[in-house]
């Protein structure tokens, strides 16, 4: 049998060719890792690579081998009590064809590792849009979209008329003429200095004399040459040098609000979580510093950590207005300069207080919608439409920073979150 073996690496000294392989071969088994990595990752740790893990059972090959006994054979125990010919026997559980032994402990405390594996930054990324049904283009755009900015980088030999740097030009022709022209001026000074004293030595005989025609003449030679050293020069000309370096625009707060009353479980709060990643990862390419506000509420709302919003084990009834309010709230206090952009995003499954739906209408209408750049709710249920979509929908068509969607399944994440943040036509 013959075997190939690519030994072509990368710029880490990697098999490229052979790590594709490995991510197409076990998608799935990375996928599920991904998934369970997910799950324990914090929203502000989305762009980070993962090590993960993958049982060795899943990634074990069959193979041929040669059998030990060479063939069937016939052998005769003795003192054989309880088979007769034709009887099946069981095979060995130690495996004692060849084969490797299981996954599980051995009697000296020995079992089998998992496969350790390292994603990078894009692979983790990749695989993560992968089960949300992201096409291959957009995908790679989300992951590094990156916003440039041109800045000075010194100077160049070579440029356009518009970006001449006239200064930078004139000092470098001044050097260079005083370069050129300094020998010539030594050798000047030089036959002045001579030529003076011939003329004083010689007094009314100098006219005449052949070495004093001779100086003459030099110093014109001289102060000729000094003066065919070309004022400036292609070789002086200087140009104002731009480089394109990664600039993020400026700083932007992402408040996050989500419903934890007793008909949001835990599926939904998953897909919220999803959302949330999302929006934090595309909000990264964009700001240079992101602030993050986790809000969750029941009949009242609570600022709390991302591990909380996430994790903590809360139940009651639905106020959705107490989360707006506390997000009014600290906008007013902490991002009311003027200096950040600001988004919100809210998750619920829309069950809410009919008295109170209306209020929250009001409080988005009048006092939150004229402060964000964008905000977002999502309705994460199958059903139909709760009473605070209803009420919501009164706000789409006149207020263009505020836009709703429904998520029914998890896949449903990114085709919403790429219907919320697409770019409007002018």
């Amino acid at each position: 049998m013959v075997m190939v073996i690519d030994r072509r690496f990368d710029s880490k000294k990697k098999s490229a060719v052979n790590r594709q392989r490995f991510l197409r071969r076990y998608k799935e088994q990375l996928r599920k890792a991904v998934s369970d990595a997910i799950a324990d990752r914090s929203i502000r740790d989305m762009q980070s690579g993962e090590s993960v893990s993958i049982p060795s059972r899943d990634i074990s090959e069959p193979h041929f081998h040669h059998d030990r006994s060479g063939g069937e054979r016939e052998t005769v125990h003795p003192g054989n009590d309880q088979f007769q010919s034709g009887d099946l026997v069981n095979r060995p559980l130690g495996g004692g064809g060849g084969g490797g032994g299981g996954s599980g402990a051995s009697e000296d405390g020995e079992g089998e590792d998992s496969f350790a594996f390292t994603l990078s930054r894009e692979e983790f990324l990749n695989i993560f849009f992968d089960d949300l049904a992201l096409p291959d283009l957009v995908k790679t755009q989300l992951a590094r979209i990156t916003e440039y900015k041109r800045v000075r980088a010194g100077y160049t030999a070579s440029g356009i008329p518009a970006n001449l740097n006239v200064v930078r030009s004139l000092r470098g022709a001044t050097g260079r003429r005083m370069a050129l022209q300094m020998p010539y001026r030594r050798q000047l000074k030089e036959a002045e200095d001579k030529l003076a004293e011939l003329l004083a030595s010689l007094g009314d005989a100098a006219e005449s004399s052949e070495e004093v025609l001779a100086l003459r003449e030099e110093i014109r030679a001289l102060e000729a040459r000094i003066q065919g050293v070309p004022f400036i020069d292609t070789f002086d000309l200087r140009f104002n040098n731009r480089i394109r370096l990664p600039q993020p625009t400026t700083q932007a707060v992402m408040f996050c609000l989500m419903d934890v009353s007793g008909s949001m479980d835990e599926e939904r709060k998953a897909m919220a979580k999803r959302f949330f990643m999302l929006l934090y990862l595309f909000l990264t390419r964009t700001y240079e510093r992101i602030e993050v506000v986790f809000i969750r509420h029941h009949t009242t709302a609570k600022e709390v950590d991302e591990n909380d919003f996430f994790h903590s084990r809360e139940s009651g009834g639905t106020v959705v207005s107490s989360a707006l309010l506390l997000m009014r709230d600290v906008l007013r206090e902490r991002y009311a300069d003027g200096l950040w952009n600001i988004y919100g995003a809210q998750a619920s499954d829309g069950d809410n207080w009919e008295n109170d739906s209306p209020r929250c209408g009001d409080l988005l209408r009048g006092e939150i919608l004229p402060w964000v750049q964008y905000f977002a709710y999502i309705e994460i249920t199958r059903g139909e439409p709760q009473n605070l979509w209803r009420e919501y929908e009164r706000l789409a068509g006149g207020h263009p920073n505020f836009a709703m969607q429904r998520i029914e399944e998890l896949t449903d994440i990114y085709p919403v979150f790429r219907e919320l943040f697409k770019k409007k036509l002018a």
